[in-house]
Parts: C-alpha cells; structure tokens; sequence
C-alpha cells in the first residue's frame, strides 16, 4: 500500500470517526434539549395552573381553610390526566397527590422542594419513590399575605425517553449514512489507486535507475504532471548513476592511497570525533579492526600533546607541524602535520566573526629512525672530530719543532728530531687506520661489496686470520689456539670474515695480559639452544681485563670504548667491533658479547647456515 492510499484511507477513516463523534454529539446535545425543552414546558403549565387557580385558594388550602373533598373541587383533576398534582406543607408533609394515595413519603429533601421552599422555582428529573417512575418535576413556591412561604405546589409528568421519540428514523439514517460512507472510500480507493499507480511507476524508475522515458510503459495512462516528473526522474537517475560511478572510482582511489602510505592518517571533525583512519594509525596505535566512528582523537591516541596541535590548526585556521615524543616500551618520535579542512561560516555567530574549520587531517610520519641516524651522524661527526684532534695537533706542534731542529747540527738535536719524526709517524698511521676503518664500515654500512659470496673452507679463514695477528701475539708472549673441522664449508664473504675475525683476536691481544692465551674456533649451532646445524658460530675467546655489564649492550656501537685512555693506549680506533657486527648484519647475521669483569671476554659471530 502507498503512502497516498495509506494517506486517503487515513484522511477517509477521520473524516468519518469525526462525522461519527459529531452526530453523537448532536444526538447528546438533543438530548440534553430534549428534557431542558419539556423542563420549560412543564414549568410553563404549573405557572399557567395556578395563575388560573389562583394563588390565594393555594394559601388557603395550606392555611387549613380548605379541606380535602374541597381540593378536588378546587383542583380540576379530570382535566390534567396527564400530569400529577402535588401539594406540600412547608414541614415536607405531602397535604395531597393527584395520583398517589398511599406510601407517600416526606419530601423535605427532593431537590425542587428544597428550591422551592426557598421563595424559588425548583426542577428535576428522577425516578419517583411512590409511584416507581421517571419523571419531570416542577415546584413553584406558595406565600401567604406576609410573603412568607407557606407551602409547595409542585406539577409532574411522564416523559418518553429521547430514544423512543428517534428511534423510527434511525433506520433510514443508518443506510443513508451507510451508503455516504461506501460511496465515499470507493472514491478514496479509486483516487488512491490512481495516485499509487503513478507513484509506483515513479518508484520503479528510481530503483531500476532507468535511462529517460523510454522503453515498455512509457504509454501508460498517467497524469501530465506525473509525466513531467518521471522526465524529470529519469534524467536525475541517469546523472546520479554517472555521479555514483565518479564518486566510487574516486572512493575506492582514495582508499588505496591511505592503505598504501606510510604515514598514519586521521580525519576528524571540529569537536575530534574520528571518521576516517587509515591502516597505518590502527598499527601504529593498536585501534585493530573497530569501528572508529563513536571515539575521539584522545581516546584513540592518548595523547593530549596530538590533541593540542589539531586544536591549533583549527583555532588558527592554517597548518600545524610540530616533532612528538612517545614513551612507550620504546621511544618513537613522530612528525605531526595538522590540516584544517574548508572551514565553514558558523551560522550562529555574527556577520563577520571568524571561519570555524569543517575539520581537520591529521598526518603522522614515524621519524624515529630519522632521529637516530640523526644522532648518529652528530656522534660521529663528534668523535671523529675528537679522534682526528690529538693527532692532528701533535703532527703539527712536532713538525713545527721538527722544523726548528733542522737548524741545530749538534747531536742531540738530531735525536730529538728522529724522536719527534717518530710520533708523527706514529699518530699519521692512527688517522691511516681511523680513514681505513670508517671507509670500510661506510662501504658495510651501504652493502658495497667488490665480490660475491663464494664458497670457502672456514678452517682456512681462521688459519689466516692467526697468522695476521701472530707477530702482535708473539711480542706480549700469548699462545693462540685455533679449532675448526677441516670439512666445514659455507657460502661468505671470506675476506670481510678474515677482517672481523682479526679485529677480535687483535682486540684480544691487546687487552690480554702477557703470557696469557687466546681461542678462536668455529662450529655449527642450533639457534635457541635447539639441536639443529642451522646457524655458523665463529667464536674469540680471552682471559683479559674484561668489560663490566653496564657496558656490553653498547659495546658494538662506533667509538664505544669502555675505557677510553687505555684504548688510546693499545692504538684503537673505536670502530672494530662496530666493523665486527656490521660484516655479521651482512651476512644476515649477528654478533655478540659475554663478558665479566677481570674473567675475560667471549665474543661470537653467528651467521645462518643452509646445509647442503
């Protein structure tokens, strides 16, 4: 059923419960007119009676003047059949009744009585005690010559219900309204039919997005101005498909866009409730799946700095980019770009007061690594700065006395000079191996290698490697003992193995005592402690001055020492390790530390090993 059928019948159905409600009222009202009309009449004939009667034979009856037999003469009786005669003492003693002989009651207490026994005319419509019927009653005071009331003259009469009176023409009316009323939804169902048969066709254009009028029914029987609308439907239904397949396209364009960038991404409206938020933000603070519609930019972040910049944005009207913080089981630093979106003119301000913003875009880009490469760089830039200085300084202040002793032949002076020639020898290789190792660990650090991996023999690697730091081991007296299966082959970079190997036997020698010994070896490990051949293990093992705990998780960063004047001392530059577990991260790799103070130090290299 239509809404204009639902609406007709509607307006049909009230249009009859008002018809309905105003013959009732009308029948109630008629009613009510009815007994008010026979009221007024019955009142009309009491007045009429005792003007003829005349009021002084009244007073005279309720004096005691006139006996009974003579009431009856006085009162013509035979002449109003149809009505009842009462006369009533002031006391309410009923004196005589027309009709009623017997049971007659006091009647002090009936409302026209009371009414007249006040100087007033009195009515009412009642069951009568006596006589056991609905009657009218009408009451008219008696005076006597001191205008004191001295009695009640009081007229009744039988009525016919009001019902009675209609009830030969209700029939007729009843089918007279019967036949109104059929004839009439007919006409609102035939109208409402009409109007729902053009509207259905509307409908149908509208789901079916039909092209403009065209096609089977494009005949059918419909009013101009419904023919007009579906012209005008049908056009609005082919632009709104063509709009939908824009809008979509873009959609769908736009979703790929936020799904693929790097960049958390939130949009909000001006009171920071959520509407969009790309898969990046869930990540990066674990919104997963949700709906995002029902919370703010607090909620979701938890962050009142965010909060504050958008807050900015908005207020002002232009972007905001600010660097946050977050503390969280590790440190992450975030660029946030806040973007107000159109802004839009607040109704409910006044000409010319400010724009408020629609909304806002938020843009968060994860520079955590950023800064630590940041960092880094001022690290490096600092220490080589500070490793360079010394010698540096000292290749210049002994050149310029070097430069001053090439004038004095004497001999000691000559002394003196090759003394000095020394140290400048001595600190130019320093700055040779510092260039040497930051040139190697930038070309690790780039994944710039000359060769391929190759397949070698580790045993050989290790042999080398000993034989490179022997003549170093030999002057402070350590033994080296190196251990290795003859047949255990792998897939390296051999040359940059030899160089990490040599690192950490020379950083062996050079914090081991004298006399003392020194292991390297290589084997295959499980990974995790399980029983499987799936990781490389080159193992460096001393009895040196070892490194306290707080120090081994940085001691593979660039220019760690852990004490730094004797690390100048041995003729360190601060990057071997640092070489050591970048050669590792090359091959996939890792390296690490155990170490104790005073018990010496191991340090292993452990590469993924594919069996074969």
């Amino acid at each position: 059923m239509t809404i204009f059928r639902k609406s007709l019948i509607t307006l049909g159905l009230a249009a009859f419960g008002f018809s309905a409600a105003f013959v009732i009222s009308i029948m109630v009202f008629m009613n009510s007119l009815y007994h008010e009309t026979n009221i007024a009449g019955l009142g009309n004939t009491a007045k009429t009676l005792m003007d003829v009667i005349g009021e002084d034979r009244f007073a005279n009856i309720f004096l005691n003047e006139i006996d009974e037999q003579n009431i009856q003469n006085i009162l013509p009786i035979d002449a109003y059949d149809n009505y009842r005669l009462t006369l009533i003492a002031s006391s309410g003693y009923v004196l005589w009744d027309s009709h009623v002989t017997e049971r007659l009651v006091n009647h002090i207490d009936r409302e026209e009585v009371i009414a007249a026994l006040k100087g007033n005319e009195g009515s009412s419509k009642r069951e009568s005690v006596s006589t056991g019927m609905e009657r009218i009653y009408y009451a008219l005071p008696v005076f006597d010559n001191y205008n004191n009331v001295i009695g009640v003259f009081r007229l009744s009469s039988v009525i016919p219900e009001f019902g009675s009176r209609v009830s030969p023409v209700i029939l007729p009316f009843l089918i007279f309204l019967a036949v109104i009323i059929v004839t009439a939804f007919w006409a609102i169902y035939a109208y409402s039919s009409s109007l729902s048969s053009s509207l259905g066709r509307l409908v149908r254009i509208a789901q079916s997005s039909a092209p403009l009028l065209s096609g089977s029914g494009a005949d059918t029987n419909i009013a101009p101005e419904f023919l007009s609308l579906e012209r005008a439907m049908r056009a609005m239904s082919n632009e709104l498909n063509t709009r939908f397949l824009q809008v979509k396209s873009e959609s769908s364009r736009l979703e790929a866009i936020l799904n693929g960038m790097a960049e958390a991404v939130f949009a909000m409206d001006s009171s920071l409730k959520l509407h969009l938020v790309n898969p990046k933000a869930r990540e990066l603070f674990k919104l997963g799946n949700g709906d995002i519609n029902s919370i703010t930019l607090l909620e979701a972040t938890r962050s009142t700095e965010l909060v504050d910049t958008v807050k900015k944005a908005i207020s002002g009207g232009t972007p905001v980019e600010t660097e946050l913080t977050f503390h969280g089981v590790s440190e992450q630093h975030l660029l946030a770009h806040a973007s107000p979106l159109d802004s839009v003119k607040d109704k409910t301000l006044n000409a010319g007061s400010a724009a408020k913003a629609a909304g806002v875009v938020l843009v968060l880009q994860e520079i955590t690594q950023l800064v630590k490469l940041e960092k880094i760089r001022k690290d490096f830039v600092a220490n080589v700065s500070h490793e360079l200085r010394t010698p540096i300084q000292l290749i210049k202040g002994f050149a310029e006395t070097v430069s001053d002793a090439v004038s004095s032949p004497d001999k000691e002076s000559k002394k003196e000079m090759l003394h000095f020639l020394d140290i400048i020898r001595k600190n130019a290789a320093i700055m040779e191996n510092l260039t040497n190792d930051l040139l190697t660990l930038s070309s690790l650090e780039n994944n710039a290698t000359d060769r391929e991996m190759e397949e070698v023999n580790i045993a050989s690697l290790i042999n080398e490697a000993v034989s490179s730091v022997e003549p170093q081991a030999k002057k402070k007296q350590i033994e080296i003992s190196a251990k290795c299966s003859e047949d255990l082959n792998a897939e390296l970079h051999g040359y940059l193995i030899i160089q990490a190997l040599i690192n950490l036997l020379d950083n062996g020698v050079k914090y081991s005592q004298p006399k003392s010994k020194l292991w390297i070896s290589a084997y295959l490990a499980g990974e995790d402690g399980e029983q499987k051949n799936d990781a490389l293990v080159f193992e460096v093992r001393d009895k040196g001055i070892g490194i306290p705990s707080e120090h081994l998780e940085r001691i593979f960063e660039r220019f760690y020492r852990v004490d730094r004047s004797r690390s100048k001392e041995a003729g360190g530059t601060g990057l071997g390790l640092s070489i050591v577990r970048h050669i590792a991260l090359l091959h996939k790799g890792d390296a690490e530390a155990e170490s104790h103070a005073g018990e010496g130090s191991i340090f292993r290299i452990k590469i993924p090993f594919q069996n074969r």
